[in-house]
């Protein structure tokens, strides 16, 4: 199922706006072309699945071997503290961290069974809401998409800006 391959990579830290594949679900959804369920059945499973690759990927030390990400790798684990699942969870409602917060987990060793089980958690959320909206938009659903999209690049650059001004600091 097309949901399913493209919720993988999305959450195996390949850039792909699951926002507008669950918005264009609710689509499908809203034309009887899939059922609500499925839909987040099939992005859950496939949000897990990409999550536990990159969870891997984070537990063999291979993101720590590039030196900006090691850094970037290493300032993460601290903010999962003493708290990892619950930062796992909210960081699945999140654009933009809900891609990347299973490196971190995998290299703090987070214990994998509740790091899966918050992990399809935060994200069957994340599915049935977007699944939902694009339900709700019905033939309206790509300027929808547009609209999340945009909200996510203004986030993304948000976050990106505040990254480089505290490193302009710390450099100073």
């Amino acid at each position: 199922m097309a949901v399913f391959a493209l919720m993988v990579p999305e959450s195996a830290c390949i850039p792909v706006p699951s926002e507008a594949t669950l918005l264009f679900s609710g689509f499908a959804v809203s034309q009887h072309l899939m059922s609500f369920w499925l839909a987040v059945v099939a992005a859950t499973a496939g949000n897990v699945l990409g999550s536990v690759i990159a969870y891997g990927i984070g537990g063999a030390g291979l993101v720590g071997r590039i030196p900006a990400a090691g850094r970037l790798l290493a300032r993460h684990e601290q903010m999962l503290g003493q708290h990892a699942l619950r930062a796992v969870f909210v960081a699945r409602l999140l654009p933009l961290a809900r891609t990347f917060v299973s490196l971190p987990a995998g290299a703090r060793r987070v214990p994998l069974g509740p790091f899966i089980a918050v992990t399809a958690a935060g994200c069957a959320l994340w599915a049935v809401a977007f699944v939902l909206v694009g339900d709700a938009a019905g033939t309206t659903w790509s300027s929808v998409s547009s609209v999340i999209g945009q909200v996510t690049a203004v986030v993304a650059l948000a976050l990106l800006a505040v990254w480089i001004v505290r490193r302009l600091r710390r450099q100073s």
